[in-house]
């Protein structure tokens, strides 16, 4: 079965995608049944782990739990794994490899949110660590999952590792340089992330009434994409469907601008082979200088009128608070943490790894029950 299935892989991908075939394999050797490409079987360990499911409660922006249309970790991880694939249709990539990076690029974040992952990484900063969930998301796939006798983690093939550990956007280890460019699979993941929360960041913005339509219109990609909303469909729509139709057009020609000039690239620094993707110096899939310029403006002004509303950073500033007091806690009462945890040879490696698994909703009633 499966080389039925790699063979359809090498007729229908491109030459430069990642090939099933010529995967680099696991760390720790399996035998395999074959009737699945060993990305498949990636997304189906992925989507059965414990921390996928933890997902579904824990922060995007908002709470889980704040209101029942509001995007959670796991609903932005599903959103980006769609987003995923249809880039990597378009652009003749490897669908299994984008989904299962997708699928596992948040396994790693904390309760709360950035606001979560700040304050581990300062916590950490304190014993010459740092904690940033790109790479704990790595340690839960390579550790701390527990679903096999013969080893640690879920064993996921090195280039979806790989994609974890080259997970960038604005909000994730923007600017840092890599030896080797990331595999196109990888880079198509870190683009959909933008789309995704650029685009229901702003439906949660005005939905919350913490940001508005007055606002909106005056950015030029949310201009764009209403007008061509009204064209398609007249004047006078209803409010929610006038906004839904403009952020799903706004998103279309995100995606759109993103194929195009991606193909662009890749056609004019003359990519044939993976082997060039990496060794050329730069990314590939990106979107034109002005798209780029007015996804910066779209990524400012919610920065600025719904990331820092006092609305959120008071939610924010009581979930720092707690991760503070039940971190302390445990460093100080390390003999408390249940006892069915797995341990670490440092102590605030261990308390960390507990904390950054926890649900907000956990994370709450763990505040509760200690007393603190």
């Amino acid at each position: 079965m499966s080389n039925f299935l790699e063979e359809k892989e090498e007729k229908s991908l491109a030459s430069y995608a990642v090939k099933s075939k010529f995967s680099k394999g696991r760390k720790n050797k399996e035998s395999f049944s074959g009737k699945r490409l060993c990305f498949q079987r990636d997304r189906d360990r992925i989507i059965h782990s414990k921390a996928f499911r933890r997902l579904d409660q824990k922060t995007q922006v908002f709470t889980a739990g704040k209101g029942d249309h509001f995007r959670t970790r796991l609903t932005h991880t599903l959103e980006v794994s769609q987003i995923s694939r249809d880039l990597a249709n378009q652009l003749k990539l490897n669908e299994n490899l984008c989904e299962a990076i997708a699928l596992a690029h948040d396994l790693g974040h904390p309760p709360f949110g950035h606001a979560g992952e700040e304050t581990l990484n300062e916590i950490m900063q304190k014993f010459n660590k740092n904690f940033e969930h790109n790479q704990q998301s790595k340690l839960v796939v390579e550790k701390l999952e527990k679903t096999h006798p013969d080893f640690d983690g879920l064993n996921l093939t090195i280039e979806v590792l790989e994609g974890l550990m080259k997970h960038q956007t604005a909000w994730d280890q923007e600017g840092i340089k890599f030896e080797k460019a990331a595999h196109l699979e990888a880079q198509v993941v870190n683009l959909a992330d933008e789309i995704a929360y650029s685009n229901h960041d702003i439906d949660d913005g005005l939905r919350s009434g913490i940001i508005n339509l007055k606002q909106l219109r005056k950015l030029n990609l949310w201009i764009d994409s209403e007008n061509l909303v009204i064209k398609k469909f007249g004047e006078g729509l209803d409010e929610d469907v006038l906004i839904s139709r403009t952020i799903s057009q706004l998103m279309s020609l995100m995606i759109e601008n993103l194929i195009k000039n991606t193909k662009n690239n890749l056609k004019i620094n003359k990519i044939k082979t993976l082997e060039n993707v990496r060794d050329f110096q730069g990314v590939l899939v990106e979107f034109n200088k002005e798209m780029a310029k007015k996804i910066k403006e779209l990524r400012v002004f919610l920065y600025q009128n719904f990331y820092l509303h006092p609305e959120i950073n008071n939610i924010n500033e009581k979930g720092k608070n707690m991760i503070k007091k039940i971190f302390n806690y445990y460093y100080n009462n390390f003999e408390k943490l249940p006892k069915n945890f797995s341990k670490d040879k440092n102590k605030e490696e261990t308390i960390k790894n507990y904390i950054a698994g926890m649900t907000d909703r956990f994370l709450k009633k763990e505040y509760a029950n200690i007393k603190i």
